[in-house]
């Protein structure tokens, strides 16, 4: 492996296994959110653990998220800038928070004090383990010797191809945050309807096509069914599995991904409380490098 001449950082959007960051040697801005009048995670919140959030969820809590700003960026980027480093940022998708117009500004501030330091902002457009998995393709590309331009346009062009679908257990989440309408979340509760989203070319969530499937087993077989006409996978090429506390499901879905696409690296993991705030327990979610979203 070539030495990385440039110094990349992410955010806990990414949803990546917490020792990721550190074996990969990547800085990671942790986002934060409020639950039950208390401040978790960001730069000064409290800790919880997955269970416990999943838990207070069910029990009725209803959090609500708050972005990275450009002054909590600032310092973790100065850091690298003040070792002589350059900096590639990869950053949770515009179309569902302004962490990254935060990163931009941060970015342009930073500029101004270190003129001889190169500060690359990348717009994953991806969420969860979506952006888990392109951090992990770019990392890869970055670890193969490549400069900061080319690791940068690498990223550019393979954002586009990260493949997100999900389906939820609960429609209320989606729809408190404006993902779902209030009639659809009704009367898809009532006739338990479990349908399948995605995040689009823009970075938003969106129903997928046939999106309503009926009952939880045909809405994560219909996860499958759409990795099979998008998916453009070597032997190399891992796929990433996150649930919101349902690893029986998570579980379930590997063993069919597994069944069409053998031999091949998975990584599984909790959605985390940023993410899980606007999705809900019981979220099952699939990432895979594909032909196009």
């Amino acid at each position: 492996m070539e030495k990385r001449t440039f110094a990349i950082i992410t955010d806990s959007a990414s949803d990546l296994p917490a020792g990721y960051y550190s074996e990969h040697d990547i800085g990671c801005l942790r986002l934060g959110f409020q639950m039950n009048g208390v401040g978790y995670e960001g730069e000064d919140g409290r800790e919880i653990g997955f269970k416990e959030f999943y838990d207070t969820l069910r029990a009725g809590a209803m959090p609500t998220t708050y972005q990275v700003t450009a002054e909590v960026a600032k310092p973790h980027f100065e850091k690298y800038l003040e070792e002589g480093k350059d900096l590639l940022v990869l950053a949770f998708s515009s179309g569902l928070s302004g962490t990254e117009g935060s990163y931009r500004v941060a970015a342009k501030e930073l500029k101004e004090k270190y003129p001889d330091r190169e500060i690359a902002v990348v717009d994953s457009l991806c969420a969860s383990l979506g952006q888990g998995l392109f951090v992990d393709y770019v990392v890869k590309k970055a670890d193969s010797g490549a400069s900061l331009k080319e690791t940068a346009d690498y990223a550019e062009d393979l954002k586009q191809h990260i493949c997100h679908y999900f389906t939820v257990e609960d429609l209320f989440h989606l729809k408190r945050g404006g993902r779902v309408s209030a009639a659809t979340a009704v009367v898809g509760t009532m006739l338990g309807i479990k349908p399948v989203l995605r995040v689009d070319e823009e970075g938003h969530l969106v129903p997928a096509s046939r999106s309503k499937a009926m009952g939880r087993k045909k809405s994560v077989q219909a996860l499958v069914r759409y990795m099979e006409e998008l998916a453009d996978i070597g032997p190399d090429d891992p796929i990433f599995i996150s649930h919101g506390d349902c690893p029986e499901d998570a579980g379930y879905l590997k063993g069919l991904v597994e069944a069409k696409f053998p031999g091949h690296e998975f990584v599984i993991n909790y959605i985390g409380p940023v993410i899980g705030t606007h999705s809900g327990a019981g979220t099952l979610a699939l990432f895979f490098k594909g032909k196009h979203r």
